[in-house]
């Protein structure tokens, strides 16, 4: 057992991890852990320029790769920047560690420089997390953090070091295995509950999918494939679901829930039973509690079991990690469930794709930012990850990208964080670097992290920013469209940078484009250089998302059209 610093404990623990790339931000509080980076060089560090975007970094590297996305932030306002990404992580279950500078443990709770309470602050919004009081105990504390961020519901796991005790020496002693007395997932689900939910699969008549992201965290999507496939059963996608079916599947009924398709939510309306693969039944998929599947039995698979039953009653809950629940499931209901028994439902959804499809008027006047998306989709077929900021280009990215594998779309859900898709695109880009990353973004949105510009040019992270530029505040003005008289308080983006001279200042390329031919040719040639991009896409000002469903509204009173 080696003799070393605290501050050498760390970089050697994201060794024993196989950490290959840590987004960070150094400081006072964590400069003993940086200059140890500097001497050993074990993993690839990216100098973000400001703590939000290095933890969506570690965000969106998790989200494309699966692994454990790491970020180091000094203490006091390096950490309180890091919060949103952390709360971002939490709303999504994306695992992750995030490692913080603290003052000397003497000068804790004495209002010193770059003091924070930053474990008080960060227990809201993490899974778990630890304030370090010697360096003996830190090797142990490493490895549980990661063990808890990967396992059981993933999540991020803040741990806070003081500086003087990076400066301690102690015994490094890396656990090869963690157990922890209090915290044991349950992993395999009950086999009795199991064979309830098939038969009662067996036995329904309007049986829908309703899958949620806890697929995609559980690696199981090609499992939920296979029984789509053999069972015939329509299905549904909430957000972070996304890409679970591919864009073309039969059984596919699109997103579920405010704007979801219409189909989706008819089904969801009408169902006689809910099979929900990790989903935690979400208020912007639910709508009116009291209205939301109200015919129907539910089956809830999901890894946590605070998840189940928390906002709807359920019929069969099963806990367990969906893939092994899944290994149960599958052959079970290939033996006994007969794909024609759902013949005359899958006809009714048929009819109701065809009622109200999704769609938008195209125009050749002006530019519909439904039409870049797919056109998007259509260059780069299915080898690129679409990270996406929060608002109106978000939806219609949920809506009318074609979608085909799981972990292709990197988007904040749950806290719905404007300012994530630049840096998570960046931090996928590094994850799965043979494939084009591109962030759909709007001009609200990408002013929130524009800095990354710097970080994606030093790093060679040619991300393509795609910014629907309407000049609005798109989704809030919507919202002051339909339910405030058009009183379009503080939405109005008319004054705006000239976007082509801001990412050709910072090192890049920008291309500003009216038309559907100079939109092709700025993406061609962006793809074929490998450059860091802003394409800035004057769309139509007033384009809305629909359908919409009003919030606290009911799933089957959609909004269609907008009527002027």
């Amino acid at each position: 057992m080696a003799q070393m610093s605290g501050a050498q404990m760390v970089v050697e623990a994201m060794r024993e991890e196989g950490v290959e790339v840590v987004f960070g931000y150094p400081g006072g509080a964590i400069m003993n852990v940086y200059d140890e980076i500097y001497k050993h060089r074990y993993f690839e560090h990216i100098l973000t320029r400001h703590e939000q975007a290095a933890v969506h970094a570690a965000d969106g590297y998790a989200r494309a790769t699966g692994n454990v996305g790491v970020a180091f932030v000094t203490s006091g306002p390096g950490f309180t920047n890091a919060v949103t990404g952390l709360a971002t992580a939490y709303m999504d279950s994306v695992p992750m560690v995030v490692v913080s500078g603290q003052v000397p443990i003497s000068m804790i709770g004495t209002d010193a420089f770059q003091e924070i309470d930053a474990v008080g602050i960060s227990r809201p919004c993490t899974k778990h997390n630890f304030l370090v009081q010697s360096a003996d105990e830190l090797p142990k504390i490493l490895a549980e953090a990661f063990y808890i961020a990967k396992t059981g519901r993933p999540g991020p796991v803040h741990v806070d070091i003081p500086k003087d005790v990076t400066a301690q020496m102690g015994e490094f002693n890396y656990p090869k295995s963690v157990k922890l007395d209090t915290y044991k997932p349950t992993v395999k689900g009950n086999m009795r509950q199991i064979k309830k939910a098939v038969e009662a699969i067996k036995e329904a008549k309007k049986p829908v999918f309703y899958l949620g992201g806890g697929i995609i965290s559980s690696n199981s999507a090609d499992m939920v494939r296979e029984l789509v496939a053999h069972t015939q059963i329509p299905a549904v996608e909430t957000l972070m679901a996304r890409g679970v079916l591919r864009y073309d599947d039969p059984m596919l009924l699109g997103m579920v829930g405010m704007h979801g398709s219409y189909a989706a939510n008819m089904a969801m309306s009408e169902a006689d039973l809910l099979i929900a693969l990790g989903p935690r039944f979400d208020d912007r998929v639910t709508g009116k509690l009291s209205e939301f599947a109200k015919y129907a039995k539910i089956i809830h698979v999901d890894i946590d079991p605070s998840s189940i039953g928390k906002l709807v009653n359920v019929d069969y809950p099963i806990v367990g990690d969906l893939k092994e629940v899944l290994k149960e499931m599958v052959p079970l209901a290939k033996k006994s469930v007969e794909p024609q028994r759902y013949e005359a439902w899958r006809e009714i959804l048929q009819r109701y794709r065809e009622l109200h499809p999704l769609t938008f008027e195209d125009s050749d006047e002006v530019l519909k930012p439904q039409w870049v998306i797919q056109r998007v989709g259509e260059k780069l077929k299915g080898k690129a990850r679409i990270a996406t900021d929060v608002g109106q280009h978000q939806m219609w990215t949920a809506q009318f990208y074609p979608f085909t594998r799981p972990r292709e779309l990197i988007t904040s859900g749950g806290l719905g964080t404007m300012g994530f898709g630049f840096p998570a695109a960046m931090g996928a880009k590094r994850g799965v670097r043979d494939e084009v990353a591109v962030n759909i973004s709007g001009d609200g949105s990408i002013l929130m992290n524009i800095q990354e510009l710097i970080t994606a040019v030093e790093y060679r992270l040619p991300v393509i920013n795609i910014i629907l530029n309407n000049h609005y505040l798109g989704m809030v003005r919507q919202w002051q469209t339909f339910f405030y008289d058009k009183r379009y308080a503080e939405t109005d983006l008319s004054m705006q940078p000239d976007f082509v001279k801001v990412a050709e200042a910072f090192g890049g390329v920008g291309y500003r484009v009216k038309t559907k031919e100079e939109f092709d040719k700025a993406l061609d040639d962006a793809i074929s250089k490998g450059v860091v991009a802003l394409i800035d896409v004057i769309v139509d000002r007033y384009e809305n998302v629909l359908p919409m469903v009003p919030a606290g509204g009911s799933l089957y009173n959609m909004l269609l059209e907008y009527k002027d």
